[in-house]
């Protein structure tokens, strides 16, 4: 019967196996999010990553419990569960709610912070130079922190006349690919996060309910016992 122990107990184990390729998923979302926006220091997306290992590894808790109804393990899986339920939403949440200049400025902060032979990599693949306008990007000119323009300038400027022709920032390039890779992250987390509630309450449900496979010791040798 659908709701008993054995019905329970499989649907948690489905749903525990669901979480695993979850977990894939978001760490998958999270490495394409950072390709995406090239910049690697986005702290939000980062949180999306650690929520993925974190619920493989909850998940495997999951899954041992399920599988010996074992009170100890199922505990600490609600527990667990209920918490990474909070943070995923939070971040989930905070994904979505940043506008396009906060967007910007998470991602200026991973531009500063990355080593300039990332940075100069960027800037080949995008055909731009430093990361805003800003930053002085002509071919004699550069900030002290910044990797050279002289090469992709000449690039840029290939058909100019010109002298004082330049490659524009990177910030403007990137500004689509950051903002989709905060929203997939955001959405997908908010999705995923409201299933984990399901899971505890699944759990909880479980966890109180009796074995039928196991037997009480008075069942199995009556005449030791006084009627």
């Amino acid at each position: 019967m659908c709701g008993g122990f054995t019905c329970s107990k499989n649907a948690l184990i489905a749903l525990n196996i669901l979480y695993v390729m979850i977990g894939f998923l978001l760490i998958g979302v999270g490495v394409y999010a950072r390709a995406a926006s090239v910049v690697t220091n986005l702290p939000i997306v980062g949180g999306i990553l650690a929520c993925g290992v974190i619920l493989i590894c909850i998940s495997m808790l999951g899954l041992a419990g399920a599988v010996k109804h074992h009170q100890v393990m199922l505990f600490f899986y609600m527990i667990i569960l209920f918490m990474l339920f909070l943070i995923q939403f939070s971040i989930a949440s905070s994904c979505l709610a940043v506008n396009a200049e906060q967007q910007q400025q998470f991602a200026e902060q991973g531009w500063k912070t990355v080593p300039p032979n990332l940075r100069e990599q960027v800037q080949e693949k995008f055909l731009c130079c430093g990361f805003n306008a800003t930053i002085e990007n002509s071919n004699s000119v550069v900030a002290s922190n910044e990797p050279s323009c002289v090469e992709v300038n000449k690039q840029c400027c290939m058909d100019s006349q010109d002298p004082k022709c330049h490659c524009g920032p990177c910030g403007p390039l990137l500004e689509d690919k950051i903002n989709y890779a905060f929203k997939l992250c955001g959405g997908l987390g908010i999705f995923f996060s409201f299933t984990e509630v399901l899971a505890v309450f699944l759990a909880r449900r479980y966890r109180n309910q009796h074995d039928p496979c196991y037997l009480p010791a008075r069942a199995v040798f009556p005449h030791n016992y006084q009627y």
